[in-house]
């Protein structure tokens, strides 16, 4: 017999936020993780909630800017050459994704999740007591250069078709809003339904203890195969074996090789390794979350300083973290501010974020219930962790009961069949 209702592999936000979800519908839940809660991608994400972000983390440009990826070590879009062969079939899935149609669908599935994901923090933030991790507050996208002002009056064109929220500051507004920004800046693009997380990583810390308090248990070890049963799943870990009706799998950038032993569906699941820098003795620079158009990175106020994000690179799983990246934030920061950003005591981070070549995560059921997916968020796992967990709590409830659950997306688009 089962000893659990269910096992979520992966102590991610994402993974985190459903197992709480998941034992407040009553489920005795277990979470296991090769590390403590959080301290994976969840820990270093830049804390935006980023619901703007409706498009897909690349356009036809790709084609034009992969000779400066493989060769600009420092660049924004980073392939390492020496991974270029693995990547090379995830690469060929992105870019068949940028047609039209394909496009278009990936498009419609980061709108539905992102149209309901502050909505969705809202609830669970207020759930846990906690509504004060949260600054709703907007965010800005700014430019400094003539040229650039086309490209951002049709990206403000493109947001409005879809329904985001969006404003034109010129360079008066900027300055009054953030006034500690360089005069030289020209405008921006204002998002008013998005918002900042104080700490990430305390929004995890406060998640897991509501769970220990709803009972989920958390064990320390590493999930490495599984296979279904005739009652539910059993997994097999470092530390011995698990048992369960079900399992939820939500281990982010790992979850690829588990999905395929126990759904037998190959997933191209690759990882942007994303870096940041975290600056300790700012305080007070911003107000929100504030990202450059040109140099393509984003810096957000925290409770323990300011932090600066952004970069993508493909280089798996296995290669070192080329820290000299998570740096080079702080010099693509000179000319932003009318006075250089303090960098004593910064210290560098580098995290897996999982990416799907459409885009959008998998958020589905398998095997005749018995195993949950939730993983592939990109670079919006925080984002849309908390509507992420609403879903799949509605996936494990018994038919009928659903219509307990706020207004939700349809699925269709984040299901692992689209794989096939």
């Amino acid at each position: 017999m089962a000893a659990e209702d269910i096992v979520v592999v992966g102590a991610g936000i994402v993974g985190v936020a459903c197992a709480l979800t998941l034992a407040r519908r009553g489920l005795r839940v277990v979470v296991v993780d090769r590390q403590e809660p959080g301290l994976g991608a969840s820990y270093g994400n830049a804390g935006h909630l980023a619901t703007e972000q409706v498009f897909p983390i690349a356009d036809l440009s790709i084609i034009k800017r992969l000779p400066a990826m493989l060769m600009d070590p420092m660049g924004p879009l980073r392939l390492d050459w020496k991974y270029l062969p693995r990547a090379l079939p995830w690469f060929t899935r992105l870019l068949l994704n940028l047609r039209p149609a394909p496009y278009r669908r990936s498009v419609a599935g980061l709108r539905a999740l992102n149209e309901c994901s502050l909505a969705a923090w809202q609830r669970l933030l207020r759930s846990i007591d906690r509504p004060d991790l949260l600054k709703e507050e907007g965010s800005l996208l700014v430019y400094e250069r003539q040229d650039s002002r086309p490209a951002v009056e049709g990206l403000l064109a493109r947001m409005r078709d879809q329904g985001v929220p969006a404003d034109h500051w010129n360079a008066a507004a900027v300055g009054e809003a953030a006034p500690l920004l360089s005069r030289h800046l020209l405008g921006g693009l204002f998002f008013p339904a998005t918002g900042h997380f104080i700490d990430p990583y305390q929004v995890v810390r406060d998640l897991v203890a509501a769970a220990r308090a709803s009972g989920v248990r958390f064990l320390k070890q590493d999930i490495g195969d599984g296979r279904l049963s005739d009652d539910g799943v059993v997994l097999h870990g470092s530390d011995g074996g698990l048992s369960a009706r079900r399992v939820l799998i939500a281990c982010g950038a790992h979850s690829a090789s588990l999905t395929a032993r126990l759904t037998g569906q190959r997933v191209p699941l690759d990882t942007e390794r994303g870096y940041h820098l975290m600056l300790p003795h700012e305080h007070d620079r911003l107000p929100f979350a504030v990202t450059s158009f040109e140099r393509r990175f984003i810096m957000t106020p925290l409770s323990g300083g300011l932090r600066l994000a952004g970069t993508v690179e493909f280089a798996g799983l296995a290669r070192p973290p080329a820290m000299a990246r998570a740096w080079q934030l702080h010099r693509l920061s000179k000319g932003l501010f009318e006075q250089d950003l303090d960098a004593r005591d910064a210290t560098p981070w580098m995290g897996f974020r999982p990416s799907l070549p459409d885009s959008l995560p998998v958020i589905d059921v398998a095997c005749a219930g018995r195993v949950l997916l939730a993983f592939g968020h990109q670079h919006l796992g925080l984002t849309q962790a908390a509507i992420t967990a609403e879903l799949i709590a509605g996936l494990a409830m018994p038919a009928g009961e659903s219509a307990r659950l706020p207004a939700l997306p349809e699925l269709s688009c984040y299901r692992l069949d689209r794989f096939a």
